[in-house]
């Protein structure tokens, strides 16, 4: 009769599986509000391992369909680009918001609408028809109208670098009325045309940033454009085209700041910045990179992550001077100290099978596809995790679960290098929990963080329910007997599918997202912290 009571206690905790996840495996259905949430944080609207770019905006129609709540789709959009980082998926929810709440829609369009690039993803989301609109209302025209008319001379300058569409096509589909006559001169250059039609306002008036650049692309010598340049404050891709040169595009490189350095690595070795003009290293040039790339103050104060410097490292050309790559191994290392502490070691699953192969930002085109994979980006987490919580442990697993051989002086780029190059078959997500239930079952830990897709198809658990919650269920009774009184599982999902291998319980946390903001949530959740995903959202301030 006690074997009986035993077995009745564990089958009650083990939820049975409510779907089949992409990959085929069986897993739990999110909420409609978890899955918008989840989608907002990860989604870029580009083809994914298990989901084209039309079926994830298929999804996301149908998710916010079932969620009526239009101040939770307002304070996810805010979420998203405030704390995620998203450029697509705020954007379309703005859209969605146009439609339902006008008002919620304007108290939050400056808060996602934050650059021209987004204005301009917004823009052609309406004009694609996808939303079920294809002009702007006149609600949104007055929301694009203050959007122009409030922006700096040097946000709409940045506004205006792309295409398809311009900032030109906005202007003239917002059509906004100009508050002054620097500003009708503004507008009327951004769109080409001819100053006869400025009137009243005239070439005098446009602004001292526009004149310059005009002075700038107009300048006969490179010497003339770098004196020009060093005296111009506007982003070095306005200068770009009509640069004559080495000499001015190392003058365009000290103008940069660290984070387009970072970005630009390639243009800058492409157009010979690194070079002095006997073909010989420009050692006080690459000093100036290495030392701004860096900086550890500029890296604390704009709270950079270590992912911004693996993603410029794996971009990097094997050219680009050997000083700058060890910079970028030094920064994230910095940024590391942007990471909190956790409160106590953890297991961390790290994903490595086959599908992690995927670029984490979907794929997008030839040429324009990132060369971070998901892996990268989950090797990285594992990493930033360990050098923050070195008692914690790492395991890599496909079908497998493999030992990491980590060296303690590994950078955190080398180590999530060569984390990320265990496995490539399918996946198991228990593996790490079956590990810590075996191979380290006498040691105590705060919980377990996988860092995964969550597309588990291998293995199965008890009673109906996924391999994780059979494996996590021994792993809470091990360590509520060595004495932890309450651990917690954190599934980290770092693409935009709607199921998991654990469902959302007091001990266990879903969330979605590649950015910093996802260590906040994790820290504060294993410190019993209340907040959750879902509720990490809703507790936007509007």
């Amino acid at each position: 009769m006690a074997n009986t009571t035993l077995f009745s206690s564990i089958k009650s905790k083990l939820l049975r599986t409510d779907t089949v996840n992409e990959a085929g495996g069986q897993a739990y259905q999110f909420t409609p509000k978890h899955a918008l949430a989840q989608m907002a944080a990860t989604g870029c609207f580009n083809g994914v391992y298990y989901a084209s770019a039309q079926s994830q905006l298929d999804e996301m129609r149908k998710l916010i369909d079932q969620v009526d709540d239009n101040v939770f789709l307002a304070k996810l959009a805010v979420y998203a680009r405030e704390r995620a980082y998203m450029k697509d998926m705020p954007a379309a929810l703005l859209v969605v918001l146009s439609k339902r709440d006008t008002e919620l829609l304007h108290r939050v369009f400056d808060r996602v609408v934050d650059n021209g690039r987004v204005l301009r993803t917004m823009f052609q989301m309406i004009r694609s028809g996808q939303f079920g609109r294809t002009s702007l209302s006149s609600s949104l025209q007055r929301a694009f109208q203050r959007w122009l008319n409030e922006a700096s001379v040097g946000k709409l300058l940045s506004a205006s670098i792309g295409s398809n569409p311009s900032l030109r096509d906005v202007l003239r589909m917002a059509r906004p009325t100009p508050k002054d006559n620097a500003r009708r001169a503004l507008f009327g250059w951004l769109t080409d045309k001819d100053v006869e039609k400025w009137a009243p306002a005239t070439a005098a008036d446009l602004p001292a940033q526009v004149q310059g650049l005009i002075a700038y692309r107009q300048a006969e010598t490179a010497e003339a454009q770098a004196l020009i340049v060093g005296n111009l404050s506007v982003r070095w891709d306005l200068l770009a085209d009509a640069a004559k040169g080495p000499l001015v595009w190392k003058a365009i490189a000290r103008q940069m700041g660290p984070q387009a350095l970072r970005m630009n690595l390639n243009t800058l070795l492409r157009h010979e910045v690194f070079f002095a003009g006997n073909g010989k290293v420009d050692h006080e040039l690459v000093d100036y990179v290495a030392d701004r790339i860096a900086d550890a103050h500029e890296i604390h104060r704009s709270r950079q992550f270590p992912y911004q410097f693996l993603a410029a490292y794996l971009n990097a050309d094997e050219s680009v001077p050997q000083k700058i790559k060890a910079a970028l191994h030094q920064a994230a290392e910095i940024a590391c100290g942007n990471v909190p502490e956790l409160p106590g070691p953890v297991v961390i699953g790290l994903d490595t099978s086959g599908s992690m192969g995927s670029p984490v930002t979907g794929h997008r085109g030839q040429g324009a596809t990132s060369k971070m994979r998901c892996v990268d980006v989950a090797a990285l987490f594992a990493a930033a995790i360990l050098r923050r919580n070195p008692d914690s442990v790492v395991v890599p697993f496909d079908t497998a679960a493999y030992e990491a051989k980590v060296d303690p002086q590994d950078t955190i780029l080398s180590l999530a290098e060569r984390l990320a190059k265990y496995g490539g078959g399918g996946t198991d997500c228990s593996l790490p929990l079956a590990q810590a239930n075996g191979k380290y079952a006498k040691r105590r830990f705060a919980g377990c963080v996988l860092v995964s897709d969550n597309e588990s198809w291998v293995g199965a658990g008890r009673y109906g329910s996924t391999g994780v919650m059979t494996e996590w269920q021994k792993f809470v009774a091990n360590q509520r007997r060595l004495g932890v009184v309450s651990p917690k599982l954190v599934c980290i999902d770092i693409q935009p599918y709607g199921s998991t291998q654990a469902p959302e319980r007091a001990d266990i946390l879903n969330i979605g997202g590649f950015s910093d903001a996802v260590f906040q949530v994790v820290a504060s959740y294993l410190a019993d912290d209340a907040a959750r995903f879902v509720a990490e959202v809703e507790s936007i301030e509007l």
